[in-house]
């Protein structure tokens, strides 16, 4: 079981990481101590009076008590009287754990005293701050060095760029690719975009990959799950044909006597994407990868003009899709 300490201050502007960090505390008392050993302190309830009152009263808890404060970031100095002297009756060998969290901003800020109740109490204090814009490539490559994912300078800028500037929402991308990422391979702008491209669209690059590499079999399968999970056909066409059309132009530069490796440097995905869509474009061809384009524009105009759409709309998609293919 993780040791804890008597007192925590957890506070800063980032909002959503001193939220995201509540929460996993919440859930790790209530692993270690049940229901029963965890006391909240949240809107009205959360005053510094009420937690000193709670903090001075006998419990029946067994074991670690925890004690999680929001909104320290509304209280004065001048509350603190009866919080501090609560906390200098708890010491080091109390089995109190007692968090306090203040959300903060311009005006609001969790008071000087506060701190130094915490250190007295020899606990920790935590700053959780926003990055500024300019500082995110930074930090985001740092967070991925802590994951185990080597990241390259341009494919933290394209992660930005493709999710935001939010550090919560960044990380969980980062946790992704550290998830999806090959030991040893550097990730550019390239990788970053396939591997954090939404699913939908990842399983249409599928489908048409499975199509210029003439697997029908494949291809009808990756189809019937989009459309199993509620995606559009007008949707999966649009970047199924993206996808058949950099395949075709692929094909065409090789018949026109461009190297391979640098046609591979033009492509934006994966290296092995890359080298797969390469080769199954050289098999392919650039007359039949044409006529796929042909039918697939066919499909998507047909998909948009108001047609019966429900069985109709697959039957035409997968005969579409077996010819295509085969």
């Amino acid at each position: 079981m993780p040791k804890f300490k008597t007192a925590y201050l957890i506070h800063g502007d980032d909002h959503g990481r001193i939220a995201e960090r509540r929460a996993r505390l919440r859930g790790l008392a209530e692993a270690i101590s049940g229901p029963e050993g965890l006391e909240l302190f949240e809107g009205e309830a959360a005053t510094a009076d009420n937690v000193a009152a709670a903090l001075d009263a006998m419990t029946l808890a067994l074991g670690r008590r925890f004690l999680i404060v929001e909104g320290a970031e509304r209280w004065k100095d001048k509350d603190l009287d009866a919080l501090a002297a609560a906390l200098d009756g708890l010491g080091p060998d109390a089995e109190t754990t007692v968090s306090f969290f203040a959300r903060e901003d311009s005006r609001n800020k969790a008071p000087d005293r506060l701190h130094k109740l915490v250190t007295r109490a020899e606990g920790d204090i935590n700053v959780e701050s926003s990055v500024k814009p300019w500082e995110l490539p930074k930090w985001v490559l740092a967070r991925a060095a802590e994951l185990g994912v080597e990241l390259e300078p341009d494919g933290a800028r394209a992660l930005i760029h493709h999710v935001g500037e939010r550090q919560q929402r960044l990380l969980r991308e980062l946790e992704k690719l550290a998830l999806g990422g090959e030991d040893g391979v550097g990730l550019s702008a390239a990788d970053v975009e396939a591997l954090s491209a939404p699913s939908a669209e990842r399983k249409a690059w599928a489908v048409a990959d499975a199509l210029v590499a003439g697997d029908p079999s494949s291809a009808i399968r990756a189809y019937l799950a989009l459309r199993e999970q509620g995606e559009r056909l007008p949707g999966l066409l649009y970047w199924i044909s993206q996808r058949v059309r950099v395949a075709h132009e692929v094909a065409a530069a090789l018949d026109a006597g461009e190297a391979a490796a640098q046609i591979k440097r033009r492509l934006r995905m994966p290296s092995r994407a890359a080298d797969r869509l390469i080769a199954d474009a050289r098999r392919s061809g650039a007359d039949r990868l044409r006529l796929a384009i042909v039918e697939i524009a066919d499909l998507e105009l047909a998909s948009r003009g108001g047609g019966p759409g429900g069985a109709a709309e697959d039957t035409a998609a997968l005969t579409a899709i077996g010819r295509i293919a085969a």
